[in-house]
């Protein structure tokens, strides 16, 4: 893959993103939406969120990841749930992680 190919998927992908955005923002007075659409759509997004945490706290590649990194997730999952910053979050997660794999857990 050269340079340019990397170039153009960019770009493609960022023009894609904004027309997105710019779209929602447009059609949002047009269209309406039951509450019961809006609550489902409110839903799919933690849903999504929480297979890609799921999904990047289990697998590595094709092969299950250690249990350090899992305990990790869930000590930064235990920092969002009382609603700690984004930051602490973040490093409590990793580092639980980095002290599990310090004291021998892979």
């Amino acid at each position: 893959m050269n340079a340019a190919s990397v170039w153009i998927g960019i770009v493609v992908f960022a023009c894609g993103s904004y027309a997105l955005r710019v779209s929602g923002v447009l059609l949002r007075a047009r269209v309406t939406l039951s509450v019961f659409a809006e609550k489902a759509l409110d839903r799919a997004v933690v849903v999504l969120l929480f297979a890609v945490v799921a999904t990047s706290a289990i697998f590595t590649g094709h092969d299950v990841a250690g249990p350090a990194r899992m305990l990790g997730v869930v000590a930064g999952g235990i920092c969002a749930w009382f609603k700690a910053p984004l930051v602490v979050v973040v490093i409590v997660a990793a580092g639980a992680t980095a002290l599990l794999r310090l004291s021998g857990v892979s």
